[in-house]
Parts: C-alpha cells; structure tokens; sequence
C-alpha cells in the first residue's frame, strides 16, 4: 500500500498545473471602443476561457505606446499600425507580427464638396490635417504617387484627436478613420453627400492597420508561448466572427465597458459595422481568412515605410511570422 500511495497522488498533483488558465496581457492601441470589439466579445463570450487564457485587456489611449509596452514586458500581445512596427524594429526592439485583423485601411482624407478636392492633385496649395507619429504614412505616400512635395506643395497641419478643424472650415481636408472621426462629422449634422472622400486603399496607397504583435523574445523564450499566442489568435478569431455576425450584442458588450458614459449606442454600431468591413471585407465575406497577413501586403507596407522615412534600412521578413496563424488554423 505505501508503494501505491505516490502513483494515486501522481494525477492530483499533475492537476492544477494543467488546468491552471495562462495568464497575459493584451495592450490596444487606443480607448476601448468597437474597434476592439472582437477581444472583448472572446472575453465576454468565453472563447479565451475555452482555450485555457486569463486574458486582461489593457485599453490604450494619447500616451500609451503599444509597441513600448510589449517591448518592456508590461503585456504579452499588442495591436498596432504595421509602418510603426517596422520603425519600432528598427530602432532595436524585436516585436513581430503574427496577425493582420484589419485586412483593408480605414483611414480616409475628407474635404468638403466646395473645395473641389476629388483626387490627390487637388491637394496642392491646400491646407491639409493629419495626426503625426505614425499615422501619417499612408497621405506622405500618396502625394509622392503624384509627385507632390509635402514641403513646398501645400501645407500640412497636425490634427487633433476631433474633427474641430475640419468642421470649423480651418483646413481643406483632414484625415478621418470610417469608424470614427467619419462619424463624427456626419453627427455633428452633415450629411455624406457635403463630403469628398479620398480612400487609400483605392489609391494603392494604404498600409495595414491593427495586426496582432508580440515580443520574439517572449515567443521564443519557452515552446509552451507559441501554443499559447496560438490559443489567443484562435479565440480572438472567434469574437471577431461573433462580431461579424452578432452586431448589436458587441455594441452591448462595448458600452458595457463605459465607465465613463461617454459613448452612445449609435456611434458604436456605426462604428462596428465599419469595423466588421476592415476585418470581413466590403461587402462582408465570412470566408475571408482572418489574421493572415498577405506577403505582397507587407512587402508593399514595408517598401513604402522606406521610401517614406518611417524606416532608413529595408524590414526584414521577420517582421512578421505565419506560424503562429497557422497553428491557431490548422
């Protein structure tokens, strides 16, 4: 019998280490808001609970650097603007990709009709808003595609968090996300009809937004971290397609995490059903294949990052991996 005992008490003691939830962090880029709807709903809905996660979602705002928190270890997964992750790599942090959820650019250059702005060439001699640090690429490559001098050819204002400036008829054209600041000006009373849209990704011009990123050092330091950054994209995949599917309940579980009242439900379903179609596609396809970052949509983001400054060396494929998508697919 006392043989015995260690084998009956093997499995007891095996027990909590296996059923213990992996515990991390997920930093976003900006205030909680439906464009992460897709982690909250996994949270909410219990897909990160199903693959054995603890997963705490750290929401980002104006002095929150995603890149710098996964790089000093205060979270385990990211989500970033691909051009800045390359110019963060550069500067000897070794963050790596390993899921594009934005599959198209939401980022848009707005003007008003009577301004005549319909295509880039209308930009000279305009004044023209944009946030800076890092948000800037995809307009600076767009007016080197029409050989426009972003010195001496207009005049190029830093935007502020609003839409003030464009609404106040202080610029000619400001930069706007179709999930956000797009709202913003057509709730403010106007109507799309008042509006010249200038969209990116129809110019050729546009660089991924929203990819998935970690730390190599973290994904490397032990072989359980690749199953694990598996078992998140996995689940994340899962609340995105419940978001795609469900959404009214992602609004719900949003404004669930106002705490500060300062949302409104009309705003977070326009701005969900913009979402979906940066994730899904426009029209919505379900069997777009999520969190795959095409090798000629990185090339492209990659060469443009360099002819624009965002980079001084040519990035390394190993900017971004994928194994992990594929082991979260299989």
């Amino acid at each position: 019998p006392a043989a015995e005992a260690p084998a009956a008490e093997a499995p007891a003691a095996e027990a909590p280490a296996s059923s213990e939830p992996d515990r991390v962090r997920l930093q976003l880029k900006w205030v909680t808001q439906a464009q992460f709807a897709g982690y909250y709903a996994a949270l909410e809905q219990g897909y990160y609970a199903e693959e054995n996660l603890d997963v705490t979602i750290q929401p980002g705002g104006p002095d929150i650097v995603p890149e710098q928190v996964v790089a000093s270890g205060q979270a385990e997964f990211g989500i970033d603007w691909l051009a800045s992750l390359l110019a963060t790599r550069e500067q000897g942090a070794p963050l790596v990709n390993i899921a594009q959820v934005f599959t198209r650019a939401g980022m848009r250059q707005l003007s008003w009709k009577e301004t005549n702005i319909t295509s880039p060439n209308d930009l000279r001699g305009k004044n023209v808003a944009v946030w800076f640090g890092g948000n800037e690429y995809n307009l600076l490559a767009t007016l080197a595609k029409y050989n426009i001098d972003k010195d001496t050819d207009l005049t190029l204002v830093q935007q502020p968090f609003d839409m003030n400036l464009l609404l106040n008829r202080e610029v000619d054209s400001a930069a706007a996300m179709t999930y956000n600041e797009l709202y913003q000006v057509l709730s403010a009373g106007h109507t799309i009809d008042e509006l010249n849209i200038l969209d990116y990704n129809a110019e050729g011009t546009a660089m991924p937004e929203d990819g998935i990123f970690v730390s190599e050092e973290w994904l490397n330091a032990d072989p359980k971290n690749k199953d694990i950054a598996a078992r998140f994209l996995r689940a994340t995949f899962k609340g995105w397609a419940f978001c795609r599917d469900n959404v009214d309940a992602c609004v719900d579980i949003i404004l669930s995490q106002d705490s500060g009242g300062v949302m409104t439900e009309e705003a977070q379903t326009w701005q969900m059903n913009e979402v979906n179609k940066l994730v899904w596609g426009d029209p919505i396809d379900p069997a777009t294949k999520i969190g795959y970052l095409e090798p000629e949509l990185f090339t492209f983001a990659a060469n443009t990052a360099l002819q624009f400054g965002v980079i001084t060396q040519p990035a390394s494929e190993a900017a971004y991996t994928h194994e992990i998508w594929e082991l979260a697919t299989q």
